[in-house]
């Protein structure tokens, strides 16, 4: 099901950037912790997702340690990384953009995203996705490209860091920065939960050989996996793989045209958001 939020048009001032030439400090002095949390998943709450911000932040250049970060508005952005958690602790501090960190809303920080952006994360381990509103800068390290709050993280089964898909929703964003800079919105926005079945793709044939492979989800219970692996046999060569304590559930041996027909088959047929690999690395399921 979509909802339409109609905004309407406040007036806000949009504040100057200031500087910063270098850091490697992260939310406080000694950067972003890492923590196993367990938080109850909460409905989507679009009308805090869209709503104005007390200023739109871009901000300028700076460094963390050696690497140089240049924040910039892309409504294209589409890349893949670690994320992590943002600490708990820091639950009512003030973000980049002068909003409050909530730690029971969906809510991210980004180093180059303007601020506020909303966008979608999948976790690339078991494919599921949440949209988030992306108002803080960070994480000041240079081995994450995001992190989430808890109860974003736990939307998508993160208790500490994973390969993660960051897209930028074009049309909410901008109608964010628009409510935010006090720019009417002429049409209502639509924020899609998940991903929504408009029609059934037929599944793509079992390929004998090919670089990539889809990961479909990741269990701790191997009964779990096997179970699914079973109903994934009508898409193609479903096998488990076990990685440490995880049991993958991959759809492997697929050339580029049969995993792009795994991919919107299992997006329109599951409802799911599945991982692409190619030669055993991660790889923008989008990107073939």
């Amino acid at each position: 099901m979509k909802k339409l939020i109609s905004l309407a048009a406040l007036t806000a001032l949009l504040a100057g950037c200031t500087d910063t030439t270098t850091t490697s400090a992260g939310y406080g002095s000694d950067g972003f912790g890492e923590e196993t949390l367990v938080t109850e998943n909460q409905s989507l709450n679009d009308t805090y997702l869209l709503a104005p911000a007390p200023r739109y932040y871009i901000g300028a250049a700076y460094k963390v340690e050696d690497v140089q970060y240049v924040p910039t508005e892309d409504f294209n952005y589409n890349q893949t990384g670690v994320a992590g958690i943002v600490p708990a602790e820091l639950n009512g501090t003030k973000t980049s953009n002068g909003e409050t960190f909530d730690i029971g809303q969906m809510v991210a920080t980004s180093k180059t995203l303007p601020l506020p952006t909303i966008a979608r994360v999948t976790n690339l381990e078991n494919g599921q996705s949440v949209v988030v509103r992306v108002n803080n800068r960070g994480p000041f390290v240079n081995t994450r490209i995001m992190d989430l709050s808890p109860a974003a993280a736990a939307r998508i089964g993160l208790t500490n860091q994973a390969k993660v898909q960051v897209q930028v929703l074009s049309d909410q964003t901008m109608a964010v920065k628009n409510a935010t800079l006090g720019i009417a919105q002429q049409q209502p926005v639509v924020v899609e939960e998940e991903v929504k079945t408009v029609e059934t793709v037929e599944p793509a044939p079992v390929a004998a050989s090919g670089d990539y492979s889809v990961q479909v989800a990741a269990f701790y219970a191997e009964d779990s996996a096997n179970a699914l692996v079973q109903k994934m046999k009508k898409y193609g060569d479903a096998v488990v793989i076990k990685e440490g304590d995880m049991f993958k559930v991959r759809i492997v041996n697929l050339d580029a045209a049969k995993a792009r027909g795994v991919i919107d088959a299992l997006r329109s047929n599951e409802g799911m958001a599945p991982g692409l690999l190619k030669n055993g690395r991660w790889v923008n399921a989008d990107s073939i």
